[in-house]
């Protein structure tokens, strides 16, 4: 079978977790391929909400098998304890079930250290990290001064971890942040190394030879297109390959895995960020409390590792045709359609002005979206709650339309329809 990815269309947080979880009950893998515990995916079964920030959706399935890429940064703190938290709710968490790539690279107490202490320096012009040191344990993989899960195993890993601390605390110094200790760190991972050692596995040779032998492995992005490294809006973006193409290189496999793959883009009905940056479509004001909601449901607009509250505003079409672009999207999934239920009118972005001339796609990507004025279209909105719907033709005509309008921006068909948290609350679209 080919591979399928999903990938997140907007600035994360679209609800691709339940997407994942919809999709893995027919997998037989699922794998990260990129980011770190930045990332939150939220799966409601029933009344039990697994957040999980690491490991793949697709493990609550008994059948699929979980896979860490080497496009990963981990932390093995973080790491144990989702793992105990989802052996504490029944799901089983083995060495069978759970492999981590040798090639992903550890985050470690120096990395997180530095996250703060430089994010606290930038004053005004932060960027809104998340503070888990995902950015500093990039920049070390990329300065090839990293530490991969397979140094774990190596018997000077102490003398390695210390080295990198020792260089860490001169940085701090610098910043005013306090020293970290490196015989407190080494202490701490050996504990982890005695946890870990049986998961960290070849992960690029297993998912190539499951694909070979026509098994289905679901490729899980984390964040979305628009904080990709290359793609997205910079400075505003995460440190890690968050498109489509990065699930080849963040699990170590070749362009032909790529054959006919289905590539299924996670879309809001609306548009949200968490952070700094740029937003031509944001809202204020009572319409933006009502679609971001007061925080007093777990799936109202607060981010699932900050907690912040989401910045939220109209679905931006052309933005979406970008993401379209970059990932090579072949459907969309569009979530949280029940939130709109109640508007008289709903709007999408369907071109940007600047300077008296109107542009239907990005001249120069979305780095800098200053310059634009959103040009709307305006719909009819329904009032009927449709979070109960789970046929197409039961959805209310001004649903449907709005979902043919999302379509039509993209160029690409909408395949599924979420109208609820809970794992049931999908339509197939025709």
């Amino acid at each position: 079978m080919p591979l399928q990815v999903i990938v997140g269309a907007q600035w994360g947080d679209e609800g691709k977790g339940r997407i994942v979880d919809w999709f893995a009950a027919q997998v037989d893998f699922t794998a990260r391929y990129n980011g770190g515990d930045n990332a939150g995916h939220t799966v409601t079964v029933g009344r039990q909400i697994f957040k999980l920030h690491l490991i793949p959706s697709g493990i609550i399935h008994p059948q699929v098998v979980a896979v860490l890429g080497n496009g990963m940064v981990i932390n093995p703190a973080r790491l144990l304890d989702e793992m105990e938290s989802l052996r504490k709710v029944g799901i089983a968490v083995t060495p069978q079930r759970l492999h981590i790539s040798h090639a992903a690279h550890l985050i470690t107490p120096a990395h997180q250290a530095l996250d703060g202490a430089l994010e606290a320096a930038r004053g005004k012009d932060s960027l809104g990290t998340t503070g888990r040191g995902i950015g500093p344990a990039y920049t070390d993989k990329a300065t090839r001064r990293g530490l991969r899960m397979a140094d774990l195993l190596r018997p000077d890993f102490d003398e390695r971890l210390a080295e990198a601390i020792a260089e860490a605390n001169q940085t701090l110094n610098m910043l005013g942040a306090p020293a970290l200790d490196p015989a407190a760190a080494g202490a701490e991972y050996r504990q982890y190394t005695r946890k870990l050692a049986e998961y960290i596995a070849d992960v690029s040779s297993e998912l190539d030879a499951a694909l070979k032998a026509g098994k289905a492995v679901l490729a899980e992005g984390a964040q979305g297109t628009l904080l990709d490294i290359d793609h997205g809006t910079y400075p505003f973006v995460t440190s890690s390959s968050t498109v489509a193409p990065g699930a080849l290189a963040g699990l170590g496999l070749g362009l032909t895995a790529a054959r006919d793959a289905r590539v299924t883009g996670v879309v809001k009905a609306f548009q949200t960020r968490v952070g700094s940056g740029p937003f031509p479509t944001e809202l204020s004001g009572d319409l933006a409390v009502r679609l971001r909601g007061t925080g007093a449901n777990p799936w109202d607009e607060y981010g699932t590792t900050t907690g912040r509250p989401r910045r939220v505003g109209w679905l931006d079409g052309v933005l979406l045709r970008y993401a379209v672009r970059v990932n090579g999207l072949t459907e969309l999934a569009v979530t949280k359609m029940d939130i709109l239920s109640g508007l008289k009118t709903v709007k999408l972005c369907s071109a940007y002005r600047d300077g008296g001339k109107t542009f239907a796609d990005l001249p120069f990507g979305p780095s800098d979206l200053s310059p634009y004025e959103p040009l709307y279209e305006e719909l009819p909105g329904w009032e009927a709650d449709i979070s109960d719907v789970r046929k197409w033709d039961r959805l209310p005509s001004a649903a449907r339309n709005y979902l043919e309008h999302i379509s039509a921006a993209a160029g690409v068909p909408v395949r599924l329809v979420s109208v609820g948290p809970e794992r049931d609350q999908i339509i197939l679209a025709p």
